[in-house]
């Protein structure tokens, strides 16, 4: 079981009952301090109805590439993908089967990495054997070495400098990270490294904020996480209807995938066993509407939703940040999540004709 072992991964050898971790697939631009608790009984505040609504609209219209258009009729493509993806939600067939496996080293660096008495020797050539985990090690330590410091080149090095939890991090966002197969279509090539980023800045804004609200620090990183693999799994559906990345993208056609891609990411997320809060808090966001209550994790995850995304658009140029309404009614400690939401640059190698997804 998925969640079982991520536990572990998490978890002392001898405790009972491991106290939930943070996991961090990126390194905050601003100190974790400075994202403090909010006082006991104080009000939770967060992005309202009509905000997070008008980033989703300008954020799907930059993902698709769409510059503003609101048709409201969908294409024959666009009907296509729909009655797929409708087809895979009714039928039998396994949501987690179509999502990537994890890499068979994972396993193993599990169970050396349980003990902080592991060997830097053993894990090196553990490592070694698989590319992508090698330059994902050695990009995260010199991402954290000192100004100063030397090149690092060597995985003995950078282990010995990253530690045991250090790469416990690392494992966790390389196990869910999609390899993207650059000879695939137009949509998984443009669209999956958008996705994933989002996802994992909306990962590291739960982490940040879990606290405050409440929420399990563990659990809220993979709700972040996971949210949108359904969508992920879509892709490879829209690069078979529109092989040349020209009839998809209409505000109708947007709100009906995003609905049953949740819905998808919901079903592989009981597969994998995670929690029922995690599976909930996903849930809620495809069925958000105004007045509509939302669990803890909800709530948490659709303000680490809207903080992502504000933020790419701002990178992106397509919001101004200092708009004094995209951040009305946040608590200061929205505020310096949002500023530490920086994008890293992925230099991972992927394996040549490496599939997006397993089948």
């Amino acid at each position: 079981m998925m969640f079982q072992w991520l536990q572990k991964l998490f978890s002392a050898p001898a405790a009972a009952s491991p106290p939930p971790a943070a996991p961090a697939p990126r390194a905050p631009a601003v100190p974790p301090a400075a994202v403090r608790p909010a006082a006991p009984g104080a009000p939770q505040s967060g992005p309202s109805f009509e905000q997070r609504d008008n980033i989703n609209a300008a954020y799907y219209h930059w993902l698709f590439g769409t510059g503003g258009s609101s048709e409201l009729e969908t294409t024959e493509a666009e009907n296509q993908v729909l009655a797929a993806l409708s087809q895979i939600l009714s039928s039998h067939q396994s949501g987690a089967a179509l999502v990537r496996r994890l890499p068979g080293l994972i396993p193993q660096l599990l169970q050396s990495l349980r003990s902080d008495n592991f060997s830097a020797v053993h894990l090196s050539r553990t490592i070694s054997s698989d590319v992508v985990l090698v330059a994902a090690v050695l990009r995260m330590a010199n991402n954290a070495r000192v100004a100063n410091g030397t090149q690092i080149t060597s995985v003995e090095h950078a282990i010995m400098l990253l530690g045991s939890e250090g790469l416990r991090h690392l494992i966790t966002s390389v196990a869910f990270r999609p390899i993207i197969d650059m000879n695939s279509g137009h949509y998984t090539r443009s669209l999956a490294p958008r996705i994933w980023d989002q996802s994992e800045r909306s990962a590291l804004a739960n982490r940040l904020l879990a606290e405050e609200m409440g929420v399990d620090p563990f659990e809220a990183f993979l709700a972040g996480l996971v949210q949108y693999v359904g969508l992920i799994v879509t892709l490879r559906i829209m690069d078979q209807s529109d092989k040349h990345g020209t009839q998809l993208g209409s505000e109708m056609f947007c709100a009906s995938l995003l609905r049953d891609a949740r819905a998808l990411s919901c079903s592989i997320g009981r597969e994998w066993h995670f929690p029922d809060s995690v599976v909930t808090a996903i849930s809620e966001q495809a069925g958000a509407r105004k007045g509509v209550q939302l669990s803890a994790m909800g709530r948490l995850l659709a303000q680490s939703d809207y903080l992502s995304k504000v933020r790419i658009l701002a990178e992106a140029g397509h919001a101004d940040p200092a708009e004094p309404a995209l951040f009305k009614g946040l608590a200061p400690s929205a505020l310096a999540c949002y500023r530490a939401l920086d994008k890293i640059a992925d230099d991972t190698p992927q394996p040549d004709g490496a599939p997006v997804l397993a089948t």
